[in-house]
């Protein structure tokens, strides 16, 4: 089965044949590239996103990772204007992984959209799936969080340092915890007032 062909059947959740020759290659080609990337830091960052743009499935303008960066295949990710992922996140991109525009990562972030077979032999045969993970505008996630397969997390949340992230997030709310839980609204009384010109 082609490449193509494989992809377009991972993304209907369906179990897949992790261990394929053209999933090893591809995995092989994600690493290339994202070495080039990380070892492009202090370039140009018109070089950067162009590196960027041959890895993943979408790149908005002023995208940067920190290095160390890394991902599974990276045609399955779309990331949006100004999005900042601080050293050291991972994303396994088995399904889609879609993250809008101003989007903060802090370090070691790790995004999952793929989990292995529950059934040993189905495991240890290379049986996986994978479920898309979907992050809105304007979102912050703390660093160490990590967001399980399938999560949708709406636009202007934050997610708390350390978090374990396995059910969806509403939109404007602050949650932490493992599992994530919500702690509160972000409301008006949020606003500080403050403008990058008040320095």
């Amino acid at each position: 089965m082609s490449l193509e062909a494989q992809r377009a059947h991972i993304l209907t959740g369906r179990m897949y044949n992790d261990l394929t020759d053209e999933l090893v290659a591809a995995r092989r080609r994600a690493v290339l590239l994202t070495n080039a990337y990380n070892d492009s830091f202090g370039a140009p960052q018109a070089h950067r996103e162009a590196l960027l743009r041959d890895l993943l499935g979408h790149v908005g303008p002023g995208a940067h990772f920190e290095p160390t960066f890394r991902c599974e295949f990276g045609y399955n990710i779309s990331v949006g204007a100004d999005f900042y992922a601080n050293f050291d996140a991972v994303m396994l991109d088995g399904a889609r992984i879609t993250i809008g525009d101003n989007v903060l990562l802090g370090p070691r972030v790790s995004i999952y959209t793929s989990n292995h077979a529950i059934d040993p032999d189905e495991r240890a045969a290379g049986g996986c799936y994978a479920k898309p993970v979907t992050i809105g505008d304007s979102v912050w996630i703390g660093g160490g969080v990590t967001i399980n397969p399938g999560v949708t997390i709406g636009d202007g949340a934050i997610v708390g340092s350390g978090a374990v992230v396995t059910r969806d997030v509403p939109a404007r709310v602050i949650a932490a915890g493992n599992p994530a839980r919500i702690l509160r609204e972000i409301t008006e009384q949020d606003a500080t007032g403050w403008r990058p010109d008040a320095l």
